[in-house]
């Protein structure tokens, strides 16, 4: 199936996708793939944000003179060059309590459920950076933010369960 359909189908039934995907053998590249694309995801959400930035609409973190672009570089260099490599020591570190939780599966298997939830949710992730661009940070901002993390909760634990339940 395509992988967009494996997104819908995840947030109705995570277990049975997470089985087909691990069905498709090991396969590190999509692995890659899919918390790249998240990443590079990720990064797109942010765009609305920077640009309220930009015109001055919210408060900046960055430095005075640094302009949309130079938000929009070090945007990319931190959340698709750098997040990836920090996306795998969490995914070690979910492998690690899963092993002391008696999970039988093995460091690819928990990497593919982190890095497929990641994927998965991203859809939420875009409707949050929409949100904060539009209507900026508040109430309506940090409600679409903590249904993301509690959907993201959810299906991470279903899909990290299925590939901790066989070897």
């Amino acid at each position: 199936m395509s992988v967009t359909t494996d997104i819908v189908r995840t947030w109705r039934r995570p277990r049975a996708v997470m089985r087909d995907l691990l069905d498709q053998g090991k396969r590190e590249d999509r692995a890659i793939a899919y918390v790249m694309i998240a990443c590079f995801l990720i990064f797109v959400a942010q765009w609305p944000r920077l640009q309220r930035i930009a015109e001055g609409y919210e408060a900046s973190p960055w430095p005075d003179d640094i302009n949309f672009e130079g938000m929009m570089t070090y945007s990319f260099y931190a959340i698709v060059i750098v997040l990836p490599l920090a996306l795998y020591g969490v995914a070690a570190l979910s492998r690690l309590v899963a092993k002391v939780l008696g999970g039988q599966g093995t460091w690819y298997r928990a990497r593919l459920a982190f890095f497929w939830t990641l994927l998965a949710t991203t859809p939420l992730l875009l409707l949050h950076g929409l949100v904060r661009g539009f209507v900026g940070p508040g109430l309506q901002a940090t409600l679409v933010g903590g249904l993301w993390a509690a959907v993201f909760l959810l299906i991470w634990i279903q899909c990290l369960r299925e590939a901790e339940s066989t070897p």
